[in-house]
């Protein structure tokens, strides 16, 4: 069941990162970021008021936002900053480079995931979950070599640094997630952590970009939204597929990642990028290796 969870998972997240591009393009990091986040909190105020106001409605589904205590906040707060940490970083990365650099790079984060989550959560694979998660490291590993080959990928590229970054930070998010979903309620979990996103990135943008706004301009797009919206039902699925009794990290952090398949389509059919051969080698590897893992999990 959360095999399949996680794959609906990953084309919201594909399409979250193409709508990033786009918003980015010739645009101010700040703000983009700040009203995607607005927007995921616009998307899940209602069932936060729902379950206060009206909980009969929603107490019987998987909407159902329950009350915590202050211990609870204090750790979805650091959840929120491990978070906005990664994005800004990631985000940078995102708006210099092409998508076909980033997506793969950004993949690479499942091989953080999984180590850590043998050493602290002692998830232990079958052969073919073993086999399938090793192939998948393998193709993140080629697409990596991949993008260095590439001007815009060198290793000595500030981008491709916050890029890597990005990727640490949201590698000890997913087995932070993992600790998350089995201590407390995963609908609380996102609906407050995304507040706390507003409130921290709404005074860096108040303190940071603001008196900066004439050097770094700003302009609207409706893309924007569909960033928080997308991310919304992405991290909805994904926080289900974590709490299910189960369900492993080490599994779900690859497979999430597979949604770099779109931004990577995207970017070679729009954008026209560059290398697209080799890539599509590394995509085949990446098949395999999803098979792999599929197989071993209907075991």
């Amino acid at each position: 069941m959360w095999i399949v969870v996680i794959f609906i998972a990953a084309v919201f997240l594909g399409l979250y990162d193409v709508f990033q591009k786009i918003s980015l393009r010739g645009n101010a990091l700040m703000p983009v970021l700040f009203f995607s986040i607005v927007t995921s909190a616009v998307v899940l105020t209602p069932f936060l008021f729902l379950s206060r106001f009206s909980p009969s409605l929603l107490s019987s589904t998987p909407f159902y936002v329950a009350d915590i205590d202050f211990r609870t906040h204090c750790f979805i707060l650091i959840k929120s900053l491990i978070v906005l940490a990664s994005w800004i970083f990631g985000y940078a990365g995102m708006k210099h480079l092409p998508l076909t650099i980033v997506s793969p790079v950004k993949a690479i984060q499942p091989v953080w995931t999984v180590i850590g989550a043998f050493v602290i959560f002692s998830e232990r694979l079958n052969i073919y979950q073993g086999l399938g998660v090793a192939f998948a490291i393998l193709c993140f590993y080629f697409f990596s070599l991949i993008g260095k080959r590439e001007e815009q990928g060198s290793v000595n590229n500030k981008w491709i640094i916050c890029l890597v970054i990005s990727t640490l930070i949201g590698a000890s998010s997913g087995l932070y997630d993992k600790f998350l979903m089995k201590e407390f309620d995963r609908m609380a979990v996102q609906v407050y952590f995304t507040y706390y996103q507003v409130l921290l990135m709404g005074a860096l943008l108040f303190f940071i970009w603001w008196p900066h706004r004439k050097e770094y301009q700003f302009s609207w797009r409706w893309s924007i939204p569909l960033i928080g919206l997308f991310l919304s039902c992405s991290d909805f699925l994904y926080f289900y597929a974590l709490s299910l009794p189960d369900s492993l990290i080490s599994i779900i952090s690859p497979l999430r990642r597979t949604s770099f398949v779109i931004p990577f389509v995207y970017g070679a059919v729009v954008y026209h990028e560059r290398n697209i051969s080799r890539k599509l080698l590394c995509l085949v590897l990446l098949a395999v290796g999803m098979t792999l893992i599929y197989m071993g999990s209907s075991l």
